[in-house]
């Protein structure tokens, strides 16, 4: 089983961007859907009641869907991306002991927990003269060094401040709430911040086909 590990994208996430946006985002849409069609769900499939509450039935089909992306992932892009890939086993990990124990707890830190280790990494990884976001957006530009350690530093601090935001949601209101953030409140937030960076992201692009005739 390998991870992503070259900074140049592959030729299958270059022909594919839009199925690795799916595979990323399809668990989360299956556990929103999930969590507020909870009740009609046991009712078509009764074997789910076993599962728990609405929020036990939403994390059951939130693992499978994320075992689907990957295997998926692995089987038509040639490797497991690496944000997808520690996410997934933080959600095994939690989620089945959700279940198992019946407390909701589990479930509800697993953002915490891999937005932490996520900040933690990146800017664990600058203390060791390492830049591990290419690691992670491959697919998706080249910068150069400068631009790489700017644009790390800056995705560390947000993957921390939505560890923070996480505790603040889940420890304050309802599951239903809770649940609606984790989907319609973190994508826009990330998104809006992942524009933000395109100016630092144009200054500090590459052209690999340049560079490599020169």
């Amino acid at each position: 089983m390998s991870t992503e590990s070259d900074i140049t994208p592959s030729a299958a996430d270059r022909h594919h961007p839009l199925l690795k946006l799916a595979l990323e985002l399809g668990p989360l849409l299956i556990f929103f859907f999930a969590n507020l069609r909870g009740q009609w769900l046991v009712e078509k499939f009764p074997a789910l009641s076993d599962l728990g509450g609405p929020l036990f039935v939403a994390t059951g089909l939130f693992m499978a869907a994320t075992i689907l992306s990957l295997v998926v992932s692995k089987i038509v892009l040639g490797h497991l991306p690496i944000m997808p890939f520690v996410s997934g086993i933080v959600v095994l990990i939690f989620g089945s002991l959700s279940i198992w124990l019946q407390n909701e707890t589990f479930i509800k830190m697993k953002p915490t927990i891999v937005n932490a280790l996520f900040g933690v990494a990146l800017l664990g990884g600058l203390a060791f003269g390492r830049s591990l976001l290419g690691y992670v957006f491959n697919a998706a530009f080249q910068l150069d060094a400068e631009g790489w350690r700017k644009l790390t530093i800056r995705w560390g601090i947000f993957f921390l401040f939505l560890a923070v935001l996480n505790e603040v949601v889940w420890r304050n209101f309802s599951d239903d709430t809770w649940v609606a953030f984790k989907v319609w409140g973190t994508m826009p937030i990330t998104i809006i911040f992942t524009l933000a960076q395109m100016p630092l992201v144009l200054k500090h692009s590459i052209n690999l086909e340049t560079d490599g005739e020169k």
